[in-house]
């Protein structure tokens, strides 16, 4: 439910560039390219692939951005977002701990339900260009971003009640699958800079290499180290909300 409402804003955003561009053409003067510093919330829809496809299903990130633009609107700076996913494709991961129906069973013999995610982050830098397309202004137009970072994810066990012994404290790394590495990313999409109100957003196609390594030892439920190299793959819709602070003539900077 939340990966559609995500999808549905995505939606939403685009069915507004055209009305956007429209007014564009009945603007008589093009303004200059502005330079500063853009505060930016940012949202990605992602499908898996890879090996990344083999563990989780469909995922959502969501996380803040600082980038600086210059007047030859360059832009570069960087981005954190956080991981969140809730389908799991381990089916062996409780191996050896669990019934024949798949449920664990605590010390006192009652039959427990563990909730499992997808949870992780990408930190990283971007550098980009704005190719301008726009007859009015000239910081709109399509923006090209390369990134370069380090991705972390791994499966979260939560069991509530803290009564399984096999998943507590330092024995829940056993299960985990916890992997990071680096990663490259790249993205192609429309950026709207508004001259007079709030309406300042980017939207487009995203997609990010991971070229990661499992950092467990040992696995419990397979048996065997969980140190494999690996090529996680994301890609999927990617939009975001900027509130700029660019400069005046006079230098000092104001928020648009």
């Amino acid at each position: 439910m939340k990966a559609t409402r995500y999808f549905l804003l995505f939606t939403f955003l685009f069915s507004g560039l055209r009305s956007l561009a429209q007014e564009d053409l009945f603007e008589s003067t093009k303004l200059p390219a502005r330079k500063g510093f853009l505060l930016g919330v940012n949202g990605n829809f992602d499908i898996s692939a890879g090996d990344m496809s083999k563990r989780f299903g469909n995922s959502y990130r969501i996380g803040p951005s600082f980038h600086y633009k210059t007047k030859s609107n360059w832009i570069f700076g960087v981005k954190f977002d956080f991981i969140n996913g809730d389908r799991i494709k381990e089916d062996s991961l409780f191996y050896g701990i669990q019934d024949e129906d798949k449920t664990l069973i605590n010390q006192d013999g009652q039959r427990l339900s563990v909730n499992r995610y997808e949870r992780g982050y990408m930190a990283g830098i971007e550098v980009g260009h704005i190719f301008n397309i726009s007859r009015s202004v000239s910081d709109n137009g399509i923006m090209v971003m390369t990134g370069i970072g380090f991705m972390q994810h791994k499966i979260l066990v939560q069991d509530k009640s803290e009564s399984i012994l096999s998943l507590r404290g330092a024995y829940r790394k056993g299960y985990d699958r916890l992997v990071n590495g680096l990663y490259l990313e790249q993205y192609v999409g429309y950026l709207f800079l508004s001259n007079n109100a709030l309406i300042n957003f980017h939207i487009g196609l995203d997609v990010a290499f991971g070229f990661t390594q499992g950092r467990r030892d040992f696995l419990y439920d397979v048996r065997r180290p969980g140190t494999d190299k690996r090529m996680d793959i994301l890609f999927g819709i990617r939009g975001g909300w900027y509130l700029p602070m660019f400069k005046r003539k006079s230098e000092e900077f104001f928020f648009e």
